[in-house]
């Protein structure tokens, strides 16, 4: 369906405007549409850099929704209640704007859940960074989501990572209890400061090697970049982390992994669900070696 946006104020890139007139698409999803040629301005393409004026007419083509019923994910359980799947990394947990624009857990398990159908979201109780590979638990009524929602809120939920890092820790096993807020100078990354909210987890040593360590991580709260943010304080960041620390190409990846969740079904039973190490995290502790 084609659409016209009539422009009545001067200065604004047009990436940014039609992500604000048009706000259920990503302003990096209207950067895509202009570079390829779908936004016009007067008629005439334009780059995404190039900025509108008042009463220009810009012309776009609503893109379809992707179709994502020939994609899946692995599944490690499943009841009414409730849908626990192994998240590869690469994969957001759900979608940033109001429309997935790329394949999501969310988007899986939409077809699975009575929750959130109508949201970006649906099922989704807690999620894993982009990078983060491993078991993520999702609803399939809004019944479970609150009752597993209320599980994490109260602590209820055990949950258990495996990371490798840079380095080794000061003492091989011990409690971090850093509080972390936003970071205003890089507001897309957060910090350990006094004044930040409380954050506390628990660290184990599972191996040794020459320049690096492997970690079992166990978060008693659920602060964003939580474990990044710990571990690159303590000087140790996750490898692969190219926002706390840099990238590993020969990794491709970062290696932080949700191996394990504990929690309490709806029907009162509790559960552990795990998902083991990835191939490529595998293939690389074995070139450490």
């Amino acid at each position: 369906m084609n659409q016209t946006f009539e422009v009545t104020e001067s200065g604004e890139r047009i990436d940014s405007y039609l992500a604000r007139v048009a706000p259920e698409y990503s302003r990096s999803f209207w950067q895509k549409q202009t570079e390829a040629g779908g936004i016009l301005i007067n008629g005439a393409m334009v780059k995404s850099s190039q900025k509108v004026q008042a009463g220009d007419e810009v012309s776009v083509v609503t893109p379809q929704a992707p179709d994502f019923s020939g994609q899946t994910l692995p599944v490690i359980y499943q009841d009414d209640d409730v849908l626990v799947v192994n998240k590869p990394s690469g994969m957001l947990s759900h979608a940033k704007g109001v429309i997935s624009e790329e394949f999501t857990v969310a988007e899986f398990v939409r077809p699975f859940t009575t929750d959130g159908v109508d949201t970006n979201r649906p099922g989704i109780v807690h999620r894993l960074d982009r990078g983060t590979s491993g078991v993520i638990a999702t609803a399939r009524t809004p019944e479970a989501k609150r009752w597993l929602q209320k599980q994490f809120s109260t602590r209820k939920v055990k949950k258990t990572y495996i990371a490798l890092v840079k380095g080794a820790p000061k003492e091989p096993s011990a409690v971090l209890q850093l509080p972390i807020e936003r970071n205003p100078k890089k507001p897309q990354t957060f910090r350990v400061n006094a004044n930040g909210k409380s954050a506390e987890t628990a660290y184990e040593t599972l191996a040794n090697y020459k320049g690096y360590t492997l970690l079992k991580l166990m978060p008693h709260t659920g602060r964003t970049h939580q474990l990044r943010v710990h571990l690159h304080y303590l000087g140790c960041p996750i490898v692969g982390d190219d926002l706390y620390g840099k990238a590993e190409p020969k990794l491709g990846r970062m290696f932080l992994h949700a191996a394990s969740l504990e929690l309490t079904l709806p029907s009162r039973e509790r559960k552990v669900f795990d998902a083991p190490l990835p191939p490529e995290l595998e293939n690389y502790l074995k070139t450490l070696k």
